[in-house]
């Protein structure tokens, strides 16, 4: 697993709760050092063993902390560049949800080895969607569960969200325009 994904779970448990709680679940998962480095690559086990014992540390169970993971990817305030990324994938939300196909491919222009999962969205007919998630690592989907809970918040949109077979998302999306969203400007503004 790229170290990218690892270090946003360290980053998220950090954020989140704490320093102390992301050390004591380095501890349980037996991490040598409770770093994760960005640019590296990890065994895939390493992975799944981090997310097993922060949800064990944090007391939860492991869909739910890998959504919250994916919550905090759009919504921390120190980590604006995946929302801003994700926002230039449409302006309305039902245009984010048809550009996550092209996701993967996306996210490779910007770091060739980070390998996302392949997503296919599907159009069941009456705003009712289907979004598969294929990867090796089946956690991806309530990652993603998270990422487009958000982003529905983000553009002011009102959906249902649920995961079937720990792989794939169904979406209903009830009003595209049910509230204002959040502002979002194509420049970034000056420091």
């Amino acid at each position: 697993m790229h170290g990218l994904i690892n270090r946003a779970v360290e980053c998220f448990v950090r954020d989140t709760y704490g320093d102390a709680k992301w050390l004591s679940a380095a501890r349980r998962a037996g991490l040598q050092t409770p770093q994760f480095e960005a640019m590296l690559h990890y065994d895939d086990e390493i992975t799944s063993v981090v997310v097993d014992s922060v949800a064990a540390e944090l007391d939860l169970p492991v869909p739910t902390v890998l959504e919250d993971i994916g919550t905090y990817l759009v919504s921390s305030k120190s980590e604006q560049a995946p929302r801003r990324l994700l926002r230039f994938s449409g302006v309305t939300f039902l245009e984010f949800l048809h550009s996550l196909d092209d996701l993967r491919d996306r996210a490779r222009l910007a770091l060739e080895d980070l390998d996302l999962p392949e997503l296919k969205l599907q159009d069941h007919g009456g705003h009712c969607y289907s979004l598969e998630c294929r990867h090796d690592y089946t956690g991806f989907s309530y990652v993603f569960m998270g990422v487009l809970r958000t982003m529905a918040d983000d553009y002011g949109a009102l959906v249902f969200l649920e995961t079937t077979n720990n792989r794939d998302i169904n979406i209903q999306l009830f009003q595209e325009e049910f509230s204002a969203g959040r502002r979002f400007e194509l420049g970034a503004k000056p420091a």
